[in-house]
């Protein structure tokens, strides 16, 4: 046939091979043997992407998330670790108001110290309670105070600076121990007029705390699941003194 015609009938689609008439030379016929393209099944096309698996990729994603969160979590739990307590607190009555003196030893490790370099904040609270005794019922709430002493670093002057609301000026320091050793001491805060003291027996009770604050934006992408840089004392309590 003149021109080139396929031979192979649309029934005959699935096989392999089909006929095309070249050209007449002389006579003869000149056929062209075609090879019949398979079309690729739908679930291979999406199993591959064009430029191989996927699968290996998926695999190194997944062990470097597993090895950031491990490193996360150990380098949280070592900071966290360590002596948290309230030593000693009193209270001591000038001019008529009741005053608190308090000891809290914090955790002191290289872990809090470098995460303070790389640039996160830590607040320490010391929560102070004046309740009333009830024989038959809770004890009712005199005062509930407490006291915020925030502490970051400041790399140009690699010192750990202090911020006491109790004081005018931030208070700076060149070591992690002296900074805690300076917010670990309260003398004479003031938290209770004696005037405005209920009659009966009352009661004292402080407590310390550690709460992560502000954060950088690469430690806020390592440590986005989690809120658990934190952690309370037990309370420490006595008698009201008259």
């Amino acid at each position: 046939m003149a021109g080139g015609r396929c031979l192979a009938a649309r029934g005959f689609a699935s096989c392999r091979w089909c006929a095309i008439v070249a050209g007449r030379r002389r006579g003869r016929r000149w056929f062209l043997l075609c090879g019949h393209r398979q079309e690729r099944p739908l679930s291979s096309a999406f199993s591959t992407s064009r430029f191989g698996s996927t699968r290996p990729l998926l695999a190194v994603l997944l062990v470097l998330l597993g090895i950031v969160g491990s490193l996360v979590r150990e380098a949280r739990a070592d900071a966290l670790d360590g002596a948290l307590e309230v030593q000693s607190a009193f209270v001591s009555l000038t001019g008529g108001v009741y005053q608190l003196n308090a000891r809290v030893r914090y955790p002191d490790n290289e872990q809090t110290a470098a995460a303070l370099r790389d640039g996160m904040t830590l607040f320490f609270d010391l929560d102070v309670e004046v309740t009333r005794e009830r024989r038959f019922w809770t004890n009712a709430t005199v005062i509930a105070l407490s006291l915020r002493r925030e502490l970051s670093y400041h790399s140009v002057t690699e010192r750990f600076v202090v911020r006491d609301p109790l004081v005018s000026e931030q208070r700076t320091f060149a070591t992690l121990d002296e900074a805690l050793q300076y917010i670990g001491g309260v003398d004479a805060w003031p938290i209770l007029v004696a005037a405005q003291t209920p009659s009966g027996d009352c009661k004292v009770a402080v407590r310390a705390s550690i709460h992560r604050g502000k954060l950088t934006d690469a430690l806020r992408a390592l440590m986005f699941w989690s809120d658990d840089w934190q952690r309370t004392s037990e309370w420490y309590s006595w008698s009201l003194p008259r």
